[in-house]
């Protein structure tokens, strides 16, 4: 295929770019939690991918933390019609439900994701956070109405052993990690993945922490992305609501990541092709970035 001048410009104008942002970032740890349509749609799983093996091959190192719900759900569906019962957000998972999120997570989800990136070029293992201890999970604990409420094995996360994620970076591996974690006494537990992302990108002390959602982002009231938010302006949108609903638990994630060294967050549109590398690489960016 013969490029037009106009073309040859156009992609000259985004290497350029792009360039610095690469040698800002190059040898720097991104957390990338996937999820949402980016997971569901054919061409956006193989546009990730790409974009994933791209960051590493320019000296990024990338580190992927997936999520599952829609697949569980189809899976309880086929095996019987199991319904699922959800308390703000999160799973009910009874020791039969644990065992078929483990299946899915652990296996199918994170095998197919391990095996896209190798298509494309890169060298991914995919891990649990039951793998050499890599995540230590405790029982979560929910009160509503003054009440407890008790979500069975659903968990949060209690401490994070970041040299098995470094010990991949080392070896030029990208780390593919399920949100399942293991308490002291052997027993598995579904983490929300975007909690699991936020500890690991703490624990790294990582670049950027990257939340793909079904959203442009966080928006203002008049439905405009906002973005370049500090944390402080940040806690004061969602004290006068106009961050509020599905959005709180991401925000409040990139939020405690921020807070905790991680030096920027990124709620970007997962449902754009390359939304990764358009983020971290141009000017203009697709979602909202929270710094320090």
């Amino acid at each position: 295929m013969t490029l037009n001048n106009q073309n040859a410009q156009n992609i000259a104008r985004v290497l350029t770019e792009a360039l610095p942002y690469i040698r800002r970032f190059s040898g720097k740890t991104i957390v990338i939690k996937y999820g949402g349509n980016a997971m569901e749609d054919d061409a956006l799983k193989s546009s990730f991918a790409r974009d994933v093996v791209l960051l590493k091959l320019v000296g990024l190192n990338p580190v992927i933390v997936h999520g599952g719900g829609p697949q569980i759900d189809q899976l309880l569906g086929r095996l019987g019609g199991k319904a699922s019962e959800f308390v703000d957000g999160m799973r009910v998972t009874d020791a039969e439900t644990m065992k078929i999120v483990e299946m899915v997570l652990g296996g199918q989800v994170n095998k197919e994701i391990v095996a896209l990136i190798n298509q494309h070029g890169g060298r991914a293992i995919g891990v649990t956070g039951k793998d050499d201890g890599l995540i230590r999970a405790r029982k979560l604990e929910v009160t509503r109405n003054g009440a407890k409420v008790d979500l069975g094995f659903v968990g949060e996360v209690a401490a994070v052993r970041p040299e098995v994620i470094r010990h991949l970076e080392d070896g030029g591996f990208i780390p593919v990690i399920a949100p399942i974690g293991v308490d002291e006494e052997g027993r598995s537990y579904n983490i929300n993945a975007d909690l699991v992302a936020g500890k690991i990108a703490t624990v790294l002390k990582a670049e950027k922490l990257i939340l793909l959602t079904n959203t442009s982002g966080v928006l203002d009231t008049a439905g405009k992305v906002l973005t370049g938010l500090s944390y402080q302006q940040v806690d004061e949108l969602v004290a006068d609501k106009t961050i509020g609903g599905g959005m709180l638990p991401k925000i409040t994630c990139a939020l405690d990541a921020v807070k905790s060294g991680v030096r920027t967050a990124h709620i970007i549109d997962g449902r754009v092709q390359h939304a990764v590398l358009l983020e971290l690489f141009t000017d203009e960016g697709v979602g909202t970035l929270i710094r320090g």
